[in-house]
């Protein structure tokens, strides 16, 4: 058989070229994909324990009805205000439940003190925690039933109460209940521990703070002391100014404001009518002639509506 010749060969077929290889993700980029994968609601898996709070649920709101003396009072007057001017907030608030034990028990050690506890108390109130903030208005109620109208007397502790009683309306006024109910508690024990009179003078001016809750905590206030006060004290304070500031109240914003301005119109008329044969007409002339024409009327009526349970 003739051999073909190389030229009349068939074509031989072309080579292929190799293909690209993928290029494998570097390791560390593998592990860290593994590493960013969640599981969600493996039932084989135990739940994460939550993380501890902040510290408020530690604090223990002790009442003043379970507080006891100390065994030591001397020894711990002396590093109180060291515990108290304390940069740790959980220290302070135990410092503050030992001042208020020595307050309670041993108050006599605490007068020359007593000024600058009850500015480290606005001070505490003032803070956004609101356990810091509760433990010091708790210690604001059991200063007042210590020491009552000596907050008063000091000129210097006067201005220190003052300061005290500002924050006591604010925090009565703001939106956190507990802190709130707290505060409250506290103003009902001011109110019981200490002269009415005095305070009265002290809560006067708070009838006219911008803020609405301020002007009706403060109004409430008010209401409860003159209900402890009878006729000579009203006349001390001036019976006119009682029933103008009560009468401007009638017409605040909010009701809890309303309603102790009626409660404080009501208190005024039992005491100052009660050895009055014609209440009726000597009420009509007292307010002709202590009130401005646009309250007279309102004032009647509010005392006409009450007069079945006046006596």
């Amino acid at each position: 058989m003739a051999l073909r010749p190389l030229e009349n060969a068939l074509p031989m077929a072309p080579l292929e070229r190799p293909k690209k290889q993928a290029r494998l993700a570097p390791p560390t980029t593998m592990k860290k994909q593994k590493t960013d994968v969640v599981v969600v609601n493996d039932e084989n898996q135990a739940p994460p324990l939550p993380h501890p709070s902040s510290g408020d649920a530690a604090i223990d709101y002790i009442p003043s009805d379970n507080l006891s003396a100390l065994p030591d009072p001397l020894l711990k007057i002396q590093s109180l205000m060291d515990g108290l001017e304390s940069k740790d907030w959980t220290v302070i608030c135990e410092s503050l439940n030992t001042a208020r034990r020595i307050v309670l028990f041993h108050s006599d050690l605490m007068t020359p003190m007593l000024e600058r506890v009850v500015l480290i108390l606005v001070k505490a109130m003032k803070n956004p925690r609101s356990a810091l903030c509760k433990t010091s208005i708790m210690a604001s109620s059991d200063i007042f039933k210590a020491y009552g109208d000596k907050l008063l007397l000091d000129e210097t502790q006067s201005d220190a109460f003052s300061q005290m009683l500002l924050q006591l309306l604010l925090k009565a006024s703001q939106d956190k209940k507990f802190v709130c109910e707290e505060a409250d508690r506290a103003l009902n024990s001011m109110v019981a521990s200490l002269t009415p009179l005095p305070l009265l003078h002290k809560l006067r001016a708070y009838v006219t703070h911008s803020n609405l809750r301020v002007r009706a905590k403060a109004a409430v206030s008010i209401s409860a002391c003159i209900s402890k006060m009878g006729l000579e004290t009203m006349k001390e304070f001036g019976l006119a100014k009682l029933i103008s500031m009560a009468a401007d109240l009638l017409s605040d914003k909010l009701p809890e404001a309303r309603e102790a301005a009626r409660s404080t119109v009501i208190s005024l008329y039992r005491a100052s009518m009660e050895q009055v044969e014609e209440k009726q007409e000597a009420w009509q002339k007292f307010c002709q002639e202590s009130l401005p024409p646009k309250h007279v009327q309102s004032i009647i009526k509010l005392v006409a509506s009450h007069q079945s349970c006046l006596y």
